[in-house]
């Protein structure tokens, strides 16, 4: 199929848990697409299926009905192992949890993609990713000798130097303190700006949806509404609407 202006699309997906009457609706027939260059947050209600969206599009998970693209390339009836080296070479993952290894310095945490697949770094994207997490004098350093906004940071330059498709955020911020926090979304905004990558993040914090380029907001599985160039007072104010639905 021929390549399309989207990073990441679905159709169709739906994602389901347990059966009968206690079957639970995860995600009910979610279409969307997510665009090269642009920072997109996810945002809803507890158990809206934020979560299992992200998942699902990223390849951590498989839905039960529809179809995921990233790039050209289908997801549907990849094997694992297929799976595997495309999360690897073309998705980057930043979580609420660092992920980092003890005992790996900054630098060698960033590196890990490249020695696991057994390829070496473009050293130009490499100082480049390096400059921007604004971590050069702490490189040689392990996790243990670095703040929490430093870690997350690293995890950061980890999930970006491979030049992925897209990177994927899950609450990346929940960890840190509010001043590493706005670092940390700054130099997401940064990623997308300068460095030309595509950003998804979900997120429950509406200070950090403004980071993005357009927020969307899911409710019961499926998506309800899009805020474009959001402010975080509109966010606010849609979430707000959610809690006095349920009232």
């Amino acid at each position: 199929m021929t390549q399309t202006t989207a990073a990441v699309r679905a159709s169709g997906l739906g994602r389901y848990y347990g059966s009968g009457d206690a079957r639970v609706t995860a995600l009910a027939g979610v279409n969307v697409e997510f665009m090269h260059r642009e920072f997109t947050a996810i945002m809803g209600p507890s158990g809206s299926g934020k979560s299992t969206l992200m998942h699902c599009v990223a390849g951590l998970d498989q839905a039960d009905e529809g179809t995921v693209w990233i790039g050209d390339t289908e997801l549907t009836g990849l094997t694992d192992d297929a799976l595997t080296d495309l999360r690897r070479d073309r998705v980057g993952f930043v979580f609420q949890a660092f992920n980092l290894l003890p005992t790996l310095t900054a630098l060698e945490n960033i590196l890990l993609p490249f020695d696991l697949a057994g390829r070496k770094p473009d050293r130009a994207v490499l100082d480049e990713v390096i400059t921007a997490v604004n971590l050069r004098d702490r490189l040689h350093h392990r996790p243990s000798r670095l703040s929490g906004g430093q870690q997350q940071r690293v995890a950061c330059a980890r999930a970006l130097v491979t030049q992925p498709d897209v990177v994927f955020a899950d609450e990346p911020t929940g960890s840190l303190d509010s001043a590493a926090s706005a670092e940390l979304l700054r130099f997401l905004r940064r990623s997308v700006d300068d460095l030309g990558r595509t950003v998804v993040m979900v997120t429950h914090d509406p200070g950090a949806a403004a980071f993005a380029d357009r927020v969307l907001f899911l409710k019961d599985g499926a998506l309800v509404d899009e805020i474009l160039a959001p402010a975080a007072d509109r966010v606010l104010e849609r979430m707000k609407s959610f809690e006095r639905a349920v009232a």
